[in-house]
Parts: structure tokens; sequence; C-alpha cells
């Protein structure tokens, strides 16, 4: 299908989101975005929003919010790993909260190309979440297990993070 169009291309990415099997939804304020929601193993779910413009297919996916602490080390990290990836690259907002942002011409539009698109978004957001969440919120994640143990709380979706919990003789068994 060649893009010649706006229509065209909104098509063409509704359609791929479809053959994917990615579930998405028009935006409630623009007739030309789709936020699809990209399923996760480490991070729940991805929003992706999806915007068809004149000449360009934009990206736009939350990945973290703005780090507690470690600023450099989770920016460095990031960074690191802008090269790797197809299509997007890891961005902050005003508030310092952690995106994936692209821009991909229309003209080069398939349904392979929103494919690989999206899986970079994926790989970009759920594979490195443990770790951004290690580097940015160590100390967060230390109070939390702390509350959790002495409240007599599940810690079982801390699991990845249970080195950070202290010496083992001082851990609960998760449940």
């Amino acid at each position: 299908m060649a893009i010649r169009t706006k229509d065209d291309a909104l098509a063409l990415l509704r359609t791929a989101l479809d053959e994917a099997g990615v579930a998405w939804e028009p935006a409630a304020t623009d007739p030309y975005t789709l936020v699809a929601t990209l399923p996760g193993t480490r991070k729940l779910a991805t929003p992706c929003a999806l915007r068809v413009g004149d000449h360009t297919l934009s990206v736009n996916a939350f990945v973290v919010r703005r780090p507690d602490e470690n600023h450099e080390a989770v920016y460095r990290w990031l960074l690191e790993r802008n090269t790797k990836l197809f299509g997007v690259g890891y961005a902050l907002d005003a508030l310092g909260d952690v995106y994936l942002a692209g821009r991909l011409p229309l003209e080069g539009l398939t349904a392979e190309v929103v494919d690989r698109l999206l899986g970079t978004v994926l790989q970009g957001a759920d594979e490195p979440f443990n770790t951004l969440l290690e580097l940015g919120f160590a100390t967060a994640i230390r109070r939390e297990w702390a509350w959790r143990v002495k409240r007599g709380e599940s810690t079982r979706n801390l699991e990845a993070f249970t080195h950070l919990a202290g010496p083992a003789d001082e851990r609960p068994e998760t449940d």
C-alpha cells in the first residue's frame, strides 16, 4: 500500500496494530492519534501514542517517572542505549520523566516497520524497567520493602529487588 495521505497512513497503522494483535484505541482529542497498549513482563503495560502527521508518524511512550536519585547514572545508562534503538530514542520531558520518542517518514511506513517500531518501544520500556527502578529509586524500594515487612505484607512484587532489601538473614520469605 503506497502512502499518499494521512488517511492512508492511519488505515495502514490500524491494520498493522490489528494484525500484530496489539490493543489500541483512538485518542479522545485527535483523530490521527492511536494509543496502543504494549503488554510487558517487567513493566505491566506501556501505553504508546502513535500520531500520524502530514509527513511523519510520531511515537511517544512513557517509560518511567523522574528518578528520585542517581540522575547522572540513569541518564547515562539511557543515552548509551540510544544508539541501539530503531526509530526512537530515550528523551526527558520538562519534569524529567523518561519517554521513548521518535519520528518516521510516512513514505517508508509499512506494516513491518510498524511492527519493528513497536517491538523496539516494548523492548526499550520493558526490558530495562527493573534496572531503571534500581538505579533511580533504590532508596524508595528499600523503604517500601521495610514498610511491608514491618506490616507483615507481601513483598512478592518486589522480588526482583531482593538484593536491595538488606542482608539475607534479615529478609522474610516472599509470599
